[in-house]
């Protein structure tokens, strides 16, 4: 068994660059197609299966094959059917009941099927598409052929929209397949990586035919090939009583290397297993194909990867769950693909490479509020860098689900996961963010509309600004909160702060529910520094924390004015935030540098000294002085 020190994930000296690099080659790869689509004209049939045939050769561009479909009419007066289909493919017949039917291919990239008569609803029916051509170039599209040491290789992407490129298909995420067979004849010294079990080889000439059979519900861009002189090799996973089959795919010169890193797959599906469920697809294997492409796609029961790096594999083999078992419905929301496969890189970090975990969030936290806007729901899925966005999509998704788990406690929002995925409306199925509300909702009994509505739907993040003072063995602060997008005027969150003495330290929790709320605690030694949210569970940057010296009236409430200043350092503005003061005291505000000089001069009341521009200054180290009836502040300031 692999020890936890052998993995390698997000504190490898390589994974930022690594995981952009992944992301932006999503994004790249799909930007030529990602258009307006519109399912409707294939909302009146519901897919049962595909028999996928293919005859291909990785070193040309080029795919002729025979798509069985079978299906049952959903609407009334069914008597036409519609598939996605490119025009650079080219139908040559389609065949119902053995016969010949009339077909178009319209402008669109749609296929046309007329049949000769009306099929009752619920009736289960087929039809059979034979067709070839030369699918669109994409680069690193949805039909790639590529080399590998001079070696060609052949694979398929077809996330977002992309199916329709290479075989006609239904580009939908409202109708998975219930199963699906794949046989893909290929030039001998290719094998075939693809979606369940190899159940089939045979050898005809020089050929040989590879037969795949996956017998759960799929989704359409979850179908997957890749074609090349593979090296095969198998690993097992023991699960309880059982044990999961690993199949492993590797370029020959690589083969090695990918050996040795395979084992990482072995904890990483036992904790997914311990933390949400069982696998999911445990009557079949999970497998892992080295391809060209830079990143990984998630294709079910066999993620096709770029390398067999740890973070790389905790975050395809993590899809298995989220993304593949239940699928988001809509391109709007898919965070509850790729947020949840970022989270779970996040667990495997947090429970198998504890020692950099703390670093690996702080990485998470400076990319996620290095812009101050932005939402995790995609507006716009038209625009690639939209859907496929590392900082929103990616690491904020991830972390709204890490603050999910602060709020509800691990018992209940990993409980709330469980019913999610095994919900039988959900399981092998799509789902929407209500119905991952809902189920954290059922379990803890809280209301969660305004916090998704904050974190998920609107923009920005938070910036804390503490006050404290001790008196006695009572610890009394105020906490401020501002934010960095109007959207949200305020973050309701229970905060953590902890308390440190000489030899004594606690950890205490607060339900911040207003800008400049006051608390206290009573501690039983003398604290000697105050930290906001020491283990980062909450999304928030340039927070403040500011020990008070004098003027405590009670237990809770902070008598003395005082000020903080954020961020700090700073790029063009400042926001200042007075407490205790009277909102029309008249205040002189001055900028000076470390000379002494004064560089700008401001005059107001706390309503209107809020937000001070500093653009026009150069960068360097300056003095903020505030002087007030009541108010005498000095801070120190750094502008890069």
């Amino acid at each position: 068994m692999l020890i936890a020190s052998q993995f390698i994930f997000g504190q490898s000296i390589n994974y930022w660059s690594n995981f952009e690099s992944m992301v932006q080659s999503e994004a790249q790869a799909n930007a030529w197609k990602l258009k307006s689509i519109t399912t409707a004209y294939t909302d009146n049939y519901d897919l049962k299966y595909h028999r996928l045939e293919w005859t291909l050769d990785p070193s040309i561009r080029y795919i002729s094959g025979k798509i069985t479909s079978y299906f049952e009419p959903v609407a009334a007066n069914f008597n036409q059917m519609n598939f996605d289909c490119s025009d650079s493919l080219v139908v040559d017949s389609v065949i119902y009941h053995g016969s010949n039917v009339v077909f178009n291919q319209l402008p669109g990239d749609v296929l046309q099927i007329t049949l000769p008569g009306v099929i009752p609803i619920n009736t289960l029916d087929s039809i059979a598409v034979y067709y070839q051509g030369i699918p669109p170039t994409t680069g690193f599209g949805s039909f790639t052929l590529s080399t590998h040491n001079s070696t060609p290789v052949l694979y398929t992407l077809s996330e977002p929209y992309g199916g329709s490129d290479w075989f006609p298909c239904k580009v939908s995420l409202n109708d998975k397949i219930d199963s699906i067979d794949v046989i893909v004849t290929v030039p001998q010294g290719n094998r075939v990586a693809g979606n369940g079990l190899l159940v089939e080889t045979t050898q005809v000439g020089n050929s040989t035919i590879y037969h795949w059979k996956h017998r759960y519900p799929i989704t359409n861009y979850l179908i997957g090939i890749s074609i090349t002189n593979y090296v095969q090799y198998y690993n097992y996973v023991p699960m309880g009583v059982d044990s999961l089959p690993i199949l492993l795919y590797a370029y020959p010169e690589d083969s090695a290397a990918d050996a040795s890193q395979s084992p990482y797959l072995i904890p990483v599906i036992q904790l997914y297993d311990s933390l949400f469920s069982p696998y999911p697809y445990m009557n079949e294997k999970y497998g892992l194909a080295e391809w060209g492409w830079g990143g990984g796609e998630e294709f079910q029961t066999m993620s096709f990867v770029i390398n067999f790096s740890g973070w790389l594999i905790a975050h395809e083999t993590g899809h298995q769950w989220f993304g593949d078992k239940v699928t988001c419905a809509s391109w709007h929301e898919i965070w509850l693909n790729e947020g949840f496969a970022t989270f779970c890189e996040n667990q495997t970090e947090d429970h198998l490479q504890h020692s950099t975990w703390q670093t690996f969030k702080q990485n998470l936290l400076n990319d996620i509020c290095s812009v101050p806007n932005g939402s995790v729901y995609v507006n716009d899925t038209t625009n690639v860098w939209s859907i496929f966005d590392s900082r929103l999509v990616y690491h904020k998704g991830s972390y709204v689900l890490r603050m999910l788990q602060w709020e509800l406690g691990d018992s209940i929002f990993f409980l709330g996961l469980r019913n999610y995925l095994n919900d039988p409306l959900l399981a092998y199925g799509y789902a929407h963010t209500i119905d991952l509300q809902n189920h954290l909702e059922a379990v803890s009994g809280m209301n969660l509309t305004t916090f998704l509505n904050n974190w998920y739907m609107n923009q920005g993040y938070p910036s804390y600004q503490i006050a404290w003072q001790q008196t006695a063995d009572t610890v009394s602060f105020v906490v401020n909160q501002t934010t960095s997008d109007p959207s949200v005027t305020f973050f309701a969150m229970d905060i953590p702060i902890e308390f440190k003495g000489a030899s004594n330290d606690t950890i205490l929790v607060f339900h911040h529910t207003s800008s400049g709320q006051n608390f206290s605690a009573t501690l039983n030694f003398t604290v000697d520094s105050v930290k906001f949210d020491p283990d980062l569970w909450i999304i928030s940057a340039h927070d403040t924390v500011f020990q008070l010296t004098t003027g405590i009236a009670n237990n809770n409430a902070i008598s003395n004015p005082f000020v903080t200043v954020s961020p700090n350092p700073f790029s063009d503005n400042i926001k200042l935030n007075f407490f205790n003061l009277n909102k029309d005291e008249k205040i002189q505000l001055s900028i000076t540098d470390i000379l002494g000089n004064t560089i700008k001069t401001y005059e107001g009341n706390p309503t209107t000294l809020t937000d001070i521009n500093l653009s026009g200054i150069s960068n360097g180290i300056y003095f903020l002085k505030v002087l007030g009836d009541k108010t005498n502040f000095i801070r120190k300031i750094i502008k890069e």
